[in-house]
């Protein structure tokens, strides 16, 4: 079973920019990353705030869309600024719209732990097992199966392999530089969710 979306008006305002900016292989992906999320919490015991992670899940790529791209800015980054500015707009306090921002700016770096920073270590598992791959023992055949029933790829990891590409190009020692350098097109090829 899929885990409930937050019934907040800031969620409904979340699904409503990402379905508006995000083609629909990312839309799908930002999804799946509050799901896999949710449900890898789930199975460890990890404590979270589910409004906080949905509109982070939901909102972490939008730098890499055409209209919150930065020239100048990692597209993390340029994310979490969108976050902050939507948080604001949807009436939370500045230090809550800054831990939007902060998960999404963290989800690009070295792994946090559950203990240290639940939301940016869920951000961390669920993008990397969707994106890539890693630690696919965490995510059970029947949860794969419903999830992407549900989301399908679209052809996900193509679309995502030249937004990364095309950051690289532009923002030379990013993290999405350090991924494309590091072999991330190799892993996004392995992935066994496109198997």
């Amino acid at each position: 079973m899929l885990a409930p979306f937050p019934e907040t008006p800031a969620a409904a305002a979340a699904l409503a920019t990402a379905t508006r900016f995000c083609p629909p292989a990312l839309l799908n992906h930002s999804i799946r990353s509050y799901l896999w999320g949710a449900g890898y919490a789930r199975a460890h015991g990890i404590g979270f705030d589910d409004e906080l992670y949905y509109v982070s899940s939901l909102l972490h790529d939008a730098g890499l869309t055409e209209t919150f791209d930065s020239h100048r800015v990692p597209f993390e980054e340029a994310g979490g600024r969108l976050a902050w500015v939507f948080g604001l707009a949807a009436g939370w306090s500045a230090e809550r719209a800054a831990r939007a921002e902060e998960i999404i700016v963290l989800h690009m770096r070295d792994d946090v732990s559950a203990s240290e920073d639940p939301e940016s270590h869920l951000l961390q598992v669920a993008t990397s097992w969707d994106v890539s791959g890693r630690r696919p023992g965490e995510f059970p055949g029947d949860a794969r199966a419903a999830v992407l029933s549900r989301y399908p790829r679209l052809g996900f990891g193509a679309e995502f392999l030249a937004a990364f590409e095309e950051q690289a190009r532009r923002k030379p020692g990013c993290a999405a530089a350090r991924s494309v350098d590091g072999g991330v097109g190799d892993r996004i090829a392995a992935n066994p969710l496109d198997a």
